[in-house]
């Protein structure tokens, strides 16, 4: 799938483009993700870095180093996870798919940490 998406974040304040292929799209279970999306799970569908834009408001970004692997980042008005990238593999970007505009109806390709998945989330 390579058709543009666009996305923000809940104030409005942030807004990115992004052109296909996307990939590895996900659910992570991972702790950190948990906190920071204040959910069961983040989830997430990566982008090429060179096909990503940010439209406005790219001075409202505030990124946090969750680890050594990778920088989560988040508008500081609103609060919204918007982004997860790592200089490990700076060819990609992966946005949050609740901050997209555009509607995304393809499955989800895999679930990290499947073992932190959480005991009141309900099964398939």
């Amino acid at each position: 799938m390579s058709k543009a998406i666009r996305g923000s974040c809940l104030c409005g304040g942030i807004a990115y483009s992004a052109d296909g292929p996307f990939f590895q799209s996900s659910h992570c279970y991972c702790s950190m993700c948990q906190k920071q999306h204040g959910a069961a799970a983040g989830s997430y569908i990566n982008v090429p870095t060179d096909t990503f834009v940010w439209e406005r408001g790219e001075d409202l970004l505030q990124e946090f180093n969750s680890s050594q692997h990778g920088r989560r980042g988040f508008c500081r008005v609103c609060g919204s996870t918007l982004i997860w990238r790592s200089e490990e593999t700076p060819q990609r970007i992966a946005l949050a798919l609740g901050t997209l505009d555009t509607p995304y109806a393809q499955q989800l390709e895999r679930e990290w940490y499947v073992e932190r998945k959480p005991a009141w989330l309900p099964l398939k």
